[in-house]
Parts: C-alpha cells; sequence; structure tokens
C-alpha cells in the first residue's frame, strides 16, 4: 500500500461518508479498523448499504466492490467511490446546468409534496432529478446524485435554518406521507424557504473538497444470493476482504423507508412496500439459509486465506440471538468462525428520529463474527 494513503480517519473522510445518511449505517471506524492491515487483495460488500466499508477500501489502497438491492445504497456509494472529477465545483457547475436547461419539470402532487417542500425548492430539486436521469453518470453526476439524496430531507436547526430541503423530517429515511402530513399540521410545520444551490454548494465542499486517492471499483444493483460474483468482480482480482453487515432479522422497511430517495432516483412518487431481492424473513431458519447462499456464492471467488467479518444485531420485536443466527449461516459453507466479538449497542443513526415521531426503544447489543475460509 502506498505511504500517501493515511492511516486515521480524518475529516474529509467522515464528510465523504455522511454524504448520505442510511438508516442502519455502522460507522467507519469499523470497517477502517478491519482493513488496517490489509496490503492486497478486493474488499467486499454484498450489502453494502451506504458504502461504508468500500469507502474504508478506498481509504487504505484496496480495490473494492459493492452489492446491494437498494438503489439508494448503490447511489450513495457511487458518489463515495466517483474519482478526481468530482470537484465541488464541477458538481455546483452541473446543478446550474440542469436547472438552467430544465425549466419547466414534471412535479408530483398533493398534500404531501406541498407540505413537504416549498413550490420552488420542489420544483429545483426535480429540475435537478430529471437532468440526472436524462444524462451519462459522470462523476460529477454521481457526487450530485449523492448530494441530492442525502439533502433531500432532515431536521431543522433550533435557530431555523436548515442544511436539507425538506420540512422537518428524518434524515435517515423518509416520513410516510399520511403520517409526515399529520405531523407538520398539527404542529404549524411549513417548508423552508431555502436556496437549493447554496446547499448544494456547502455540501459539495464539505464532502468533496479533500484527497482521498480512487480505486478501482465496482458498484453493482442486486440480489447478493444471485449475481454473478465472477463477472462483477471480473479482472480486479480474486477477493481477500469481505466485510459487511446484513439486514437485521425481522428490518424488513429499507425500501419503504427509502421511498423518497427511490422517487428521485427515477420511482415511483409513492411508498413501495414490495421485499423483491431481500433476505427471507419468514424464520430464523429461512433468514439463515439466505445468508448461506451469499457466503457460499463469494467462495469460488475468494482466496484460499480470504476472511470475512460480520457485524450483526437483532431488532428488540425479534427474540433472537443474533450469534445463532449467524452460526447457521455459516455452518453449512466452506467458511468457519474464528471468534466472535461484542460490538456494543449502537445508535444506528436514528436518535434524530426522535424529532419526529417519539422515542424509540434501546438497540440490542451487536457482534462483530470473524471468520476464514
Amino acid at each position: 500500500m502506498s505511504e500517501r494513503r493515511p492511516r486515521k480517519i480524518t475529516r474529509d473522510m467522515q464528510a465523504l461518508n455522511a454524504v448520505c445518511p442510511y438508516f442502519t449505517m455502522f460507522p467507519l471506524d469499523f470497517p477502517m479498523s478491519v482493513l488496517k492491515d490489509a496490503r492486497h487483495g478486493v474488499v467486499v460488500d454484498p450489502f453494502c448499504g451506504r458504502g461504508t466499508t468500500n469507502l474504508a477500501a478506498r481509504v487504505r489502497g484496496l480495490p473494492t466492490v459493492a452489492v446491494d438491492s437498494s438503489p439508494v445504497a448503490i447511489a450513495a456509494t457511487a458518489a463515495k467511490l466517483s474519482r478526481g472529477k468530482a470537484r465541488p465545483e464541477s458538481i455546483v457547475a452541473l446543478a446550474k446546468e440542469y436547472l438552467s436547461a430544465n425549466k419547466k419539470p414534471t412535479i408530483p402532487v398533493g398534500p404531501f409534496w406541498e407540505l413537504a417542500y416549498d413550490a420552488e425548492v420542489l420544483r429545483a430539486i426535480c429540475a435537478i432529478r430529471e437532468g440526472l436521469l436524462e444524462s451519462h453518470l459522470s462523476d460529477a453526476a454521481r457526487a450530485l446524485r449523492g448530494i441530492m439524496l442525502g439533502a433531500l430531507h432532515g431536521p431543522k436547526h433550533k435557530n431555523g435554518e436548515s442544511s436539507y430541503f425538506s420540512n422537518q423530517a428524518p434524515r435517515t429515511y423518509g416520513p410516510k406521507p399520511a403520517y409526515a402530513v399529520k405531523f407538520w399540521k398539527e404542529r404549524g410545520l411549513r417548508p423552508p424557504k431555502v436556496d437549493p444551490i447554496k446547499i448544494i454548494e456547502l455540501r459539495a465542499a464539505r464532502a468533496f473538497s479533500g484527497a482521498i486517492p480512487p480505486v478501482r471499483s465496482r458498484t453493482h444493483l442486486g440480489d447478493s444470493r444471485t449475481v454473478s460474483w465472477s463477472e462483477i468482480i471480473g479482472d480486479l482480482g480474486p477477493v481477500q476482504h469481505v466485510v459487511t453487515s446484513p439486514p437485521y432479522y425481522g428490518l424488513r422497511s429499507y425500501r419503504p423507508d427509502q421511498w423518497l430517495r427511490e422517487w428521485f432516483l427515477g420511482g415511483s412518487d409513492s411508498v413501495c412496500y414490495t421485499a423483491e431481492a431481500q433476505v427471507d424473513h419468514g424464520s430464523p431458519e429461512k433468514f439463515a439459509n439466505d445468508l448461506a447462499t451469499v457466503w457460499s456464492r463469494l467462495e469460488p471467488v475468494a482466496a484460499a486465506d480470504a476472511r470475512m467479518v460480520i457485524r450483526f444485531g437483532a431488532i428488540n420485536d425479534r427474540p433472537v440471538d443474533p450469534a445463532d443466527i449467524v452460526r447457521a449461516s455459516i455452518a453449512p459453507t466452506g467458511w468457519r468462525i474464528v471468534h466472535i466479538r461484542k460490538a456494543g449497542v449502537a445508535s444506528r443513526g436514528r436518535r434524530q428520529a426522535e424529532t419526529f415521531r417519539g422515542a424509540i426503544s434501546p438497540a440490542v447489543e451487536e457482534i462483530d463474527v470473524y471468520c476464514r475460509l
């Protein structure tokens, strides 16, 4: 690994990692610690989420592959892996170009949209949305897309200012329309009259001013149980490190929780409750079997001494032992568990949700499971 690669987490890294907050995100120091002595091989995350593992691989100078069934996850990860041309000035220039080129974008209608965004702000969001959907995704476009996803909804500051486009909302998941409208009306909350370009400028300067050298990388929208790993990895080389955090058993609201961001990426302007391309939550056994399928399909593309580290936990309303599920998923595969460590209790990015929908139950302690082939 080149000496120019930093050994410690810097503000630039943290800012890039925060470009688009995600519901069950783990901290950057987790994959950074796992990869601290890595010198070669491909880093894979088959459930990449917001791409924290892949950013850590980039920082360590390692080629990386990200797969997820959520288009939001892939878009956020692609932004973090964008190359040197994604500079603040090029990102802002592209946003201005889309705004000037598209004076009459298609705008969704209804009570939610009227209360979620100021009319002119929504017009700007839609113009940039259509510009991104209709154009080739350059490095700057991938970065702009990530910035837009991150700014699409979030809380207001106590002083009334906002670095988000929306009315009061969580920053990690999209508010459901009926509940959001009721919440805003009861509290007399109106959408902020913000300057979208100013927000983009601030976020671009914060996330994309750093000098983290790029690496060879690939992002793939798909189901990790069925994708062709050999085709995705291609000539990047054998997989040396798998660092991932699968969805916790019973937590299957990723798609509906990201409905607003999925709309921005070209999806429906209403909530989609499909569980398509998600692991089976029908029982702990079915869930573990699906994870086993993923682990097994990674074996043929992995180096003989590859390792896998899984961060896993549980949700409060599912009385299961996370370690039991991971053990069951590993047992029928060629991987073997070396040891299991307690990883503490994560807020999972949910504390800010209390400003929108009330207190949330304490998180269950997580574990890190270290495996070898």
